[in-house]
């Protein structure tokens, strides 16, 4: 029975050693210790293949009446440091059994033979009832030297050389060797005993601080409720005075009660767009607090691009005073029907432009859409405004965040527009992100799915064939 099977490469026998007495057991891990010392081992990685070849070679004595121990240097791209020990005895019956630690025997072979396995690199055992060949092998250090074949005949010349020593001061090097491991043992229980009570001391920290966290998280959300509640309120207390203004400055306007001097004019459009400007905050807080207490709607409707597009041509126009801006709405080439929150696209484009005119001098503003490969329509604005750095991308999409400049300390605003209108984006199943260079302009590009979700899915499955020619003609 074969446990591991290596790829036999070039080997050259370095010395043999015959196990007749027990004496023999003590020069077979001499020899194992001078061999290993030659190559290049460590002292640690002496003992360690040394106690190993001794537990097997004193295995083959006591259960098989004596054997051989060849001592071979393998060459080759690996070069290792081999021990095979051979003897004619009964073979080992439970060879399974020992090697998954179930059985040993009473006198303990089946825990030497374990032990030596966990020292040694390569550990091969072929048994049978003519005899047990044990291969026991370690890999030669970096640190060596290349096993060429004058390093060879060096170690054999210096293995012949050197007569084997005491076996009593093998035993007691061994015994000394035995002392140094278990003053090491114990060290390293000592060691392990002071990390257990660092851990069981770290561990009831982390227990606190994870009640500690529970704790806060639980305020975070009481605070979070509350402060959506408060935006919610406030929202709705303010429209009320909002609209108040708003109608009494339009009846003003229209002068139903009688004419205004140029100047009064002046100052009631100032009044006006002052509160629109105020409206559009409060209905960008309220839209917040909906989105954060999970409140929010969403109204899906079958509708084209082009009407879309036109819609939020008719809203923007006004919204460009000056004429040094253009506003260009570009129609696309195919006019795709989405299904989908028209109102919620059409409020995040109407954000994205917006924000464009306040930062856009002169230049133009322009809106495209296109359709991605992953059936998504891509909606673009593009301004030849100030610019946004690079680092400050990310951070115009935090709530109440802007980028200091002087047009920024001009412009009207909150910054609550681009972190509305990308929360509404992914409420949609879609994406807002922004790219820009300081003095170049800006990109904005929204990326919504054509059909939103599984009422997308039922509705594409409803559509009749009308629907779909009115798509083939356009194309």
């Amino acid at each position: 029975m074969t446990l591991v099977q290596y790829d036999r490469r070039r080997e050259t026998l370095l010395c043999r050693v015959d196990i007749r007495y027990e004496q023999d057991v003590v020069l077979v891990r001499q020899r194992a210790r001078q061999i290993a010392g030659l190559l290049g081992f460590d002292g640690q990685a002496q003992t360690r293949l040394a106690t190993s070849v001794s537990e097997i070679a004193r295995n083959a004595f006591e259960y098989a009446g004596g054997g051989r121990a060849a001592f071979v240097a393998e060459q080759g791209r690996a070069p290792a440091f081999l021990v095979r020990i051979a003897d004619e005895g009964p073979g080992i019956a439970d060879l399974d059994a020992v090697l998954e630690g179930r059985y040993q025997s009473p006198t303990g072979m089946g825990l030497g033979i374990i032990g030596a396995r966990r020292l040694v690199d390569r550990f091969e055992v072929s048994t049978s009832a003519a005899g047990t060949t044990v291969t026991l092998g370690k890999a030669l250090p970096p640190s060596a030297e290349g096993l060429t074949a004058e390093r060879v005949a060096e170690i054999t010349k210096a293995l012949a050389a050197a007569a084997p020593g005491d076996p009593v001061a093998e035993l007691q090097a061994r015994n000394h060797e035995l002392l140094r491991a278990l003053d090491e043992v114990r060290a390293r229980q000592s060691e392990v005993e002071r990390l257990n009570t660092e851990l069981a001391e770290t561990n009831r920290g982390v227990l606190a601080l994870y009640a500690e966290l529970d704790d806060r998280a639980l305020q975070l959300a009481r605070a979070s409720e509350l402060k959506s509640n408060f935006l919610s309120g406030i929202s709705h207390e303010l429209r009320t005075p909002l609209n108040a203004i708003h109608n009494i400055t339009r009846l003003l306007l229209d002068h139903l009660d009688g004419d205004l001097s140029a100047e009064q004019e002046h100052q009631v459009t100032m009044i006006q767009r002052a509160a629109g400007t105020l409206t559009d905050m409060v209905n960008d807080l309220l839209d917040l607090a909906r989105i954060e207490a999970g409140k929010t709607v969403l109204r899906i409707t079958e509708f084209t691009v082009a009407d879309l597009l036109g819609a939020v041509r008719g809203m923007l126009r006004p919204l460009l005073m000056s004429g040094s801006v253009d506003l260009v709405i570009d129609s696309p080439a195919v006019d795709w029907r989405m299904f989908s929150d028209e109102g919620k696209i059409s409020q995040i484009l109407r954000n994205l432009v917006s924000n464009a005119v306040k930062f856009t001098v002169e230049g133009e503003i322009r809106v495209s859409a296109s359709l991605d490969d992953g059936d998504c329509v891509v909606f673009t604005v593009t301004d030849t405004g100030i610019g946004i750095p690079a680092e400050h991308i990310e951070r115009i999409f935090e709530e109440y965040a802007q980028v200091d400049s002087m047009l920024q300390r001009r412009a009207n605003g909150t910054g609550l527009g681009l972190p509305l209108s990308r929360k509404l984006a992914h409420l949609l199943g879609g994406t807002l992100a922004g790219e820009s260079t300081p003095g170049l302009g800006s990109t904005f590009t929204l990326r919504v799915p054509r059909e939103h979700g599984a009422a997308g899915a039922a509705a594409s499955g409803a559509r009749d064939d009308r629907a779909d020619t009115m798509d083939a003609q356009h194309a």
